[in-house]
């Protein structure tokens, strides 16, 4: 090409007009699904004071090992070790009066009647009980997300065709993002009764129940001019 077809060219293109973008607009749509809570964490804990370090580990030691026994043998529940801590318990001027030590044994079952007994039974064998918490088993809470999502990028479109509609306009996604939420369902905190009272125990009650699983869209969509 010479140099003159060249300039040619040049010149026809910036007479071309360029290209702009149509009117913008944000906007966001949510869905939410419940998903049912069939999955149940709860934590239990041994605690012991002792003159000495090696004679509080081992109450607490002892302790846990029996309740290992009999976790193990309740079908349906895993168990992991959690925290472990041990601290010395101070008197008048500072001085080390003796040592306390905790620690959780962190249980997990899809049976609530199943955790629901072996929780009482625990406690009658000394051990406190921390917390109990319900919430979507894993599968189940990736089955209602991906529901809900399909909801949510649905409620999102509808809208998106509505506000194009309204103003007599086509339109095309520029832009999406998608967050979704969701949380356990904690159960207030319960202690473990008192030695005199631990015969007298009853199962806890647990009732599953709901956690609301949400998905928001967010994104902009560009009209046609």
């Amino acid at each position: 090409m010479s140099f003159r077809h060249f300039a040619l060219v040049a010149l026809l293109a910036g007479n071309l007009p360029l290209a702009t973008a149509g009117t913008l607009i944000e906007l966001s749509a949510e869905a939410s699904r419940p998903a049912a809570n069939d999955l149940i964490q709860a934590q239990v804990y041994a605690e012991a004071n002792a003159g000495n370090p090696a004679e509080v580990a081992r109450q607490v030691n002892r302790d846990l090992g029996e309740a290992l026994q009999v976790i193990k043998k309740t079908s349906g529940v895993t168990v992991k070790s959690g925290n472990q801590n041990t601290y010395p318990i101070y008197g008048n001027g500072r001085r080390i009066e003796g040592w306390r030590m905790r620690a959780d044994l962190l249980l997990e079952s899809k049976d609530s009647a199943a955790i629901s007994e072996l929780l009482a039974r625990l406690q009658q064998m000394k051990l406190a009980l921390g917390n109990v918490s319900q919430m979507p088993s894993p599968a189940t809470r990736k089955e209602v997300e991906a529901g809900v999502t399909r909801d949510a990028i649905r409620a999102f479109e509808a809208k998106a065709a509505v506000i194009a509609e309204t103003l007599g306009k086509s339109y095309r996604i520029k832009r999406l993002s998608i967050q979704q939420s969701g949380f356990a369902q904690p159960m207030p905190m319960l202690r473990a009764a008192r030695m005199e009272m631990a015969s007298a125990m009853a199962p806890t009650p647990i009732e599953a129940g709901e956690s609301q699983v949400s998905t928001t869209v967010s994104g902009e969509i560009e009209l046609a001019d």
